[in-house]
């Protein structure tokens, strides 16, 4: 009767154990999951280590002996134990089998497979990558967006006792513009304890192009987080809803309503137990109800953007570029061997956030073959060959023009700037303000712009190209039109002073330098002209100006 007594509580004593480490850890129940396997090796480890000591402590008593410390140390005869060796056989078995699975999996018996995890097409660079206008450029990247909502959030006096502002800073495509969007979260568990039934009361906004910021207020708060408590926390909810799903990191999302989301990835694994990562679903959790769905990989919404993080495709690319020839040649001759550059940075096509990265050879040069397109939602990776300066170089090219004032450059975007392949830079101060802009040719790195705005980068940029010999687009020679001036703006930009004009026979903006043009000085609203200009992306820059009868 005690001995069953014994029995009870010692398996009690484990699935209390077991279930505190669950709650908390949280494993997915799947062998493809290494969490799932630590969590067995563990729990079977507590179990071992306790026959061993009710064995030992057995032992003392059966011998008559006092119970001292030495008496209670484990020997050699606790472990011919019947439960003992069982117990201890299952727990290295378990290890052996998770070490075997681990070398399975890996690149060095499958690297063949793991090269074909992605289906890469090389296209052409100016037929896809079209010249947009700046307000679909993201001018600022995730540091300065941080800042940027950090000062909201202190101008926020009813929310900033309570709350913080997390730092997800998700980027998305919201009604065609490059946003990044992140929530409040409770400022500490004693916060929670105050705020948690009405909930997250609002999430942060930033047009990356504008740099406005908007505290966006809910009419609900937002009742499941990744701050939230016990069943409310995110991670807890999906896994006592999905306990067999492999979770990537979730990401907070928008839906075109504004509508709160998170957007949660299930891993699935295509080589051995742990190998081949890819993702097989998607679980769309509303952030206030609660309310989830769960996609396959092809029906998710197209409102969607991240489903494949960026450090997952760029590690399908690195798979791809560097086991053409089998594992071991990636560490010895290296023959045809490619990866990606370190940084990346996220574009907008075809409504959705793709990442980009350039392409160099293992060797560590300073220059890329060409760089490498990947959509978050699909996967769909485009190689474009355009050989050139790396991004580090050309960052260090822009640097190296404003040196006496010290701005640091930020990871480059990739533009199309008169069909020129061109890294568009922002350069920022010690403060973390973005103030200049710069413009460096890929292929032709000395060619560096700099400007207070992207669109004087611009200007500087386009001379340059014709001044080192390098023929602008069509749309971009000179051309005319005729019409009578129906508004007209005037600014001061580096000094210089602007007119901004518009004719009745056109929505296009026509820019006039008057130190350029200084006949504009004779015309008004009301006034017929004849503008020869350029064609820009924002507005035109006039190069001459006469008047019409």
């Amino acid at each position: 009767m005690k001995k069953s007594k014994n029995i009870v509580l010692v398996a009690l004593l484990v699935l209390l154990v077991g279930f505190i480490y669950y709650y908390i850890v949280l494993p997915p129940i799947n062998i493809h999951a290494q969490g799932f396997w630590y969590f067995i090796i563990s729990v079977l480890a507590i179990v071992t280590a306790i026959c061993l000591i009710t064995t030992a402590i057995k032992n003392v008593k059966l011998h008559g002996r006092k119970q001292s410390f030495n008496d209670l140390a484990i020997n050699a005869s606790d472990f011919k134990s019947r439960r003992v060796l069982i117990s201890f056989g299952i727990t290295i078995s378990a290890i052996v089998i998770f070490i075997i699975g681990s070398i399975l999996s890996s690149p060095i018996v499958n690297a063949s497979k793991y090269q074909k995890l992605i289906n890469i097409e090389t296209r052409d660079f100016l037929t896809d990558i079209e010249e947009i206008s700046y307000n679909e450029i993201p001018l600022l990247d995730k540091d300065s967006a941080m800042l940027l909502g950090s000062r909201k959030m202190g101008s926020m006096v009813e929310y900033v006792s309570q709350f913080e502002v997390s730092n997800a800073y998700t980027q998305i495509n919201y009604k065609n513009s490059p946003v990044r969007v992140t929530p409040l979260e409770y400022g500490s568990i004693f916060k929670w304890i105050s705020n948690h039934s009405e909930g997250i009361p609002a999430y942060i906004s930033i047009d990356m192009a504008t740099q406005d910021v908007e505290c966006i207020k809910l009419e609900k708060g937002i009742k499941y987080s990744k701050s939230d408590h016990f069943g409310r926390n995110l991670y807890r909810y999906l896994r006592f809803r999905y306990p067999t799903y492999i979770f990537d990191e979730p990401s907070f999302e928008i839906d075109e309503s504004g509508v709160p989301y998170w957007v949660c990835p299930v891993k699935d694994y295509s080589i051995g137990l742990f190998g081949g990562e890819t993702i097989s679903n998607v679980v769309l959790v509303n952030a206030i109800t609660g309310e989830h769905t769960n996609y396959k990989i092809n029906d998710v919404p197209t409102w969607v953007d991240h489903v494949y993080s960026a450090d997952l495709l760029i590690r399908y690319y690195d798979y791809y570029g560097t086991l053409k020839h089998g594992y071991w040649n990636t560490l010895f001759s290296q023959k045809d061997c490619l990866k990606t550059t370190e940084g990346y940075n996220y574009i907008a096509l075809d409504d959705d956030v793709w990442v980009y990265t350039g392409v160099t050879s293992v060797g560590g040069d300073q220059s890329n073959v060409g760089f490498v397109l990947m959509n978050q939602r699909t996967a769909e990776t485009r190689y474009y060959t355009v050989s050139g300066a790396e991004e580090y170089s050309a960052m260090s090219s822009a640097e190296g023009q404003v040196q006496h004032l010290g701005y640091k450059a930020t990871f480059p975007l990739l533009l199309n700037i008169n069909n020129e392949p061109t890294y568009f830079i922002a350069l920022k101060d010690d403060a973390g303000l973005v103030k200049k802009y710069a413009m460096v040719n890929i292929e032709k790195y000395q060619i560096v712009a700099i400007g207070d705005s992207a669109l004087e980068c611009e200007k500087t940029y386009t001379t340059l190209l014709r001044s080192s010999g390098i023929t602008v687009t069509q749309e971009s020679e000179s051309q005319s039109i005729t019409g009578q001036i129906s508004k007209i703006a005037q600014a001061v930009i580096e000094g210089n002073s602007h007119y901004y004009v518009m004719l009745n026979n056109s929505n296009d903006i026509f820019d006039v330098t008057i130190g350029n043009v200084i006949d504009m000085m004779k015309y008004d609203v009301g006034s017929f002209v004849t503008f020869t200009y350029t064609k820009g992306i924002d507005c035109n820059t006039v190069i001459s100006i006469g008047k019409t009868q």
